[in-house]
């Protein structure tokens, strides 16, 4: 059994999870790289890591990577990443209940089963770290993001209510922020984009144009977009520190959102937000 403190991150096939658990991986964590693709998980599994299937949509296969884990790690766990997720684009009004079902599935439902099963883990061993992958837009809303913001909302106030009531415990519950990050996701997005909006149908349909030539470009599209590795290092800060930060801002974007919100009316943030 590993004799190093041990770590299940969900969503590693690239991006932020891969980030993370490599720089985790070289500094000492017996690491538990999950994905939910098969390919993915073998991939990864070639390159050294420990790794096992787990798909957030999917509460038996949540419930078996629990079990699996436990399994690595002789039935004890000293911290959760919850990384995965994805982002569905689309104007509010052309997202079906499916589509937003679809998109809560796996950025809420399925983290919250998750951190579920895992704390009475954290809490008969009496530690335990949580640290969840939110975003900028878990605190402010943009345009034609409508079923991710909603998701990223919904899951910060699930996590700080969970801090409030784990006052007491020595289970530590963070949230990380990240702002424009590299990684898969902007094309992860147009495919779902592609699959669920039909633009030709919407009142939307020039707006969409440029949103499809966003999701489609190559490189950084916005300013002060940062390396999945900006994520790493707050994160390490979230496990290692003594008393963690219940937020981790990661780049420019995400602490101007947050200072604005703080000091602006909501009629000129809204002016703001209308205008990224």
């Amino acid at each position: 059994m590993p004799t190093n403190p041990s770590i299940l991150i969900t969503g590693c096939s690239s991006g932020i999870g891969y980030a993370c658990a490599k720089l985790l991986k070289a500094r000492g964590y017996f690491v538990i790289a999950s994905a939910r693709n098969p390919t993915d998980v073998e991939r990864l599994r070639q390159e050294g890591f420990t790794t096992i299937m787990l798909d957030l949509a999917d509460s038996a296969s949540i419930k078996a990577a629990v079990a699996e884990t436990l399994s690595l790690t002789g039935g004890t766990l000293n911290a959760l990443f919850n990384n995965g997720a994805f982002g569905q684009p689309g104007a509010v009004e052309d997202l079906s209940r499916d589509v937003l079902r679809f998109q809560f599935e796996t950025n809420v439902f399925g983290t919250h089963e998750l951190t579920n099963l895992v704390l009475p883990i954290m809490r008969k061993q009496g530690y335990g770290r949580i640290i969840y992958n939110s975003s900028v837009l878990g605190f402010v809303a943009m345009t034609y993001r409508g079923a991710y913001n909603a998701s990223k909302f919904a899951l910060e106030g699930l996590v700080d209510t969970l801090r409030l009531e784990l006052h007491g415990v020595n289970v530590q519950v963070c949230l990380i922020e990240p702002g424009p990050i590299i990684s898969a996701f902007r094309s992860n997005a147009f495919a779902l984009y592609q699959r669920n909006i039909n633009p030709e149908h919407s009142f939307h349909k020039e707006t969409y144009q440029a949103i499809e030539a966003r999701l489609q470009k190559e490189g950084p599209v916005a300013p002060f977009t940062l390396p999945a590795e900006a994520v790493a290092e707050k994160l390490i800060h979230a496990l290692e520190a003594k008393h963690p930060k219940i937020r981790y801002y990661v780049t420019f974007p995400t602490y101007l959102m947050a200072i604005l919100k703080r000091l602006l009316p909501m009629s000129w943030m809204d002016k703001v937000l209308r205008k990224i």
